[in-house]
């Protein structure tokens, strides 16, 4: 099978601290050190003869309303062939800890914007990936009100711009049934070093690169 990324292709990796992963802000090609690194890191090892760059601008605490006011530097302007996004459980989450819902209805008018906006000035192809959050600790199966709804807007939008989608909600929730949530992700939130890889195998079978 061969991958759906080939030569010249540059893959844009958006989101919030999942994506981010600790990356250094002043190395433009510096990837973090989770997921994004972890399957780009795969998908040379695999393709070394493929011609193929990865970006990471995901940005800790981000919400997709933070994304909206940095998209024409850190995406339209990088002029990607790709754009991997992952963004939401923040919007979730700052509805628990500081009191600032995002509805549902403000979450996917921000998102829809973003791939609009990448439609009219790109030609780039998307990787819609699912927010997702674990059952650890207790307080977390709460939060699924509000995060099920955004889930469900990202399959949607997937549907209607054709992206590739990236279940990774469904993804955490089957490996939960081999080994405790906490295995995967401490918080619920933030991905072990087992859990990012998981993600990227995700990613990397999403986009056709392995089986």
């Amino acid at each position: 099978m061969q991958p759906l990324l080939d030569d010249g292709d540059l893959v844009l990796f958006q989101g919030d601290s999942i994506t981010d992963a600790g990356r250094d802000y002043l190395n433009p090609h510096h990837l973090g050190y989770g997921y994004a690194l972890m399957a780009s890191a795969w998908f040379q090892a695999l393709y070394p003869e493929k011609q193929v760059r990865f970006l990471n601008r995901g940005i800790s605490g981000n919400r997709a309303i933070d994304l909206a006011e940095r998209w024409q530097q850190d995406c339209l302007d990088l002029r990607p062939t790709w754009i991997s996004l992952l963004i939401g459980i923040n919007d979730t989450w700052r509805r628990y800890d500081q009191n600032d819902p995002t509805s549902t209805e403000a979450f996917e008018a921000t998102y829809r914007s973003l791939l609009q906006r990448s439609t009219v000035s790109l030609s780039a192809r998307f990787i819609l990936c699912e927010p997702f959050v674990l059952s650890v600790p207790a307080d977390r199966d709460l939060w699924r009100v509000d995060l099920d709804p955004k889930i469900a807007v990202v399959r949607k939008l997937a549907r209607e711009y054709g992206a590739i989608l990236v279940p990774f909600d469904g993804l955490f929730a089957q490996a939960s049934a081999r080994q405790h949530p906490a295995f995967w992700a401490e918080d619920g939130v933030h991905p072990s070093e087992a859990g990012n890889a998981l993600m990227a195998q995700s990613w990397l079978r999403a986009i056709q690169a392995i089986v």
